[in-house]
């Protein structure tokens, strides 16, 4: 019984200022974990503080210096109306880790409550019907269905009159729904575990009801799955970003966007002006990896089943 009451004190403590501390502990400890950290910071860097960071406005055209390669003035040269690149990319940021975290967001509450209700009633009927309609949701690729649903509500801004639907918010609203599949199978795996636990067996002839067991026993120790799927899932939200803006279906130009970006200078992909490809794809490569790697290290330090370095104790 002392092993049950560790565990049920355990997963009371998760989020503690002692846990906190030890996980800042295990994630400087990680070589690829801290890089992977320390990107995703820096990204996130950009994204609030665009305005004071970037030394020129991204919209902002300038002609009689269009297509500049990188030098003192634009430390990552000038697009085909003059704008600065380094500026572009820093206000880039923006859109695509808006998308990304936002569509986690969304997801996470719908993915985690269908995953922890089929996990905990495994072999019922609600497992059944639950885990089958998100196969059927999971079947078709993300992106396709982001760009067909984006593409059947238009580009343009949806004004209901009291509120305006921009672009950025439906593919935010899209993406969140496509997530839910995900989440719900990574919680479901966890959960039908957990729910025959010995610990959970204890509490429940303690007289401890099904929500109670659900939400303040099971879904703790669901969390650290959750923590590193969100992390991966917000690098895939990034992509779709700059994938539904490269084919004009996300930000629309003049605003700075990566996929923006790269959609303008495929142009000039044999011309010569290499620093318009290059810096923009740079930006997605340095993101993505950056969100891998520090979900990685979030699997290594949180997940006792994937043990590679160093853990939380």
């Amino acid at each position: 019984m002392k092993a049950l009451s560790d565990q049920y004190q355990k997963t009371k403590n998760y989020f503690s200022f002692s846990f906190l501390w030890n996980f800042y502990s295990a994630i400087t400890k990680s070589k690829t974990g801290l890089l992977g950290a320390l990107v995703v910071l820096l990204m996130f860097v950009f994204a609030i503080f665009a305005p004071f960071i970037a030394p020129y406005d991204p919209t902002a055209i300038d002609v009689a210096n269009r297509l500049k390669p990188p030098s003192l003035n634009h430390w990552m040269g000038t697009d085909l109306a003059g704008r600065d690149v380094l500026s572009r990319v820093i206000w880039g940021a923006r859109p695509s880790l808006q998308v990304g975290v936002l569509a986690v967001i969304i997801g996470m509450p719908g993915g985690i409550i269908i995953g922890l209700l089929a996990g905990f009633y495994r072999g019922s009927f609600i497992e059944t019907a639950l885990m089958r309609a998100t196969e059927i949701i999971a079947a078709v690729p993300l992106l396709i269905v982001a760009v067909a649903i984006v593409g059947i509500l238009g580009v343009k801004p949806i004004n209901l009159g009291f509120v305006t639907i921009t672009n950025e918010i439906k593919i935010v609203f899209v993406l969140g729904i496509l997530y839910i599949p995900g989440l719900a199978r990574v919680v479901f795996a966890v959960a039908s575990t957990e729910s025959v636990s010995d610990y959970v067996r204890a509490r429940r002839t303690q007289g401890v009801s099904d929500i109670s067991l659900m939400f303040g026993d099971v879904l703790p120790n669901c969390l650290s799955v959750v923590t590193v799927w969100a992390t991966l899932l917000t690098a895939g939200g990034v992509l779709a970003e700059a994938g539904l803006s490269f084919v004009g279906l996300g930000v629309q130009p003049p605003e700075a966007s990566w996929g923006v970006m790269l959609s303008e200078a495929r142009k000039f992909i044999f011309s010569g002006e290499w620093w318009l490809l290059l810096f923009p794809g740079c930006a997605i490569s340095i993101t993505v990896i950056g969100f891998n790697l520090f979900g990685d290290a979030l699997r290594d330090i949180l997940d006792p089943r994937h043990y590679t370095g160093p853990r939380i104790n």
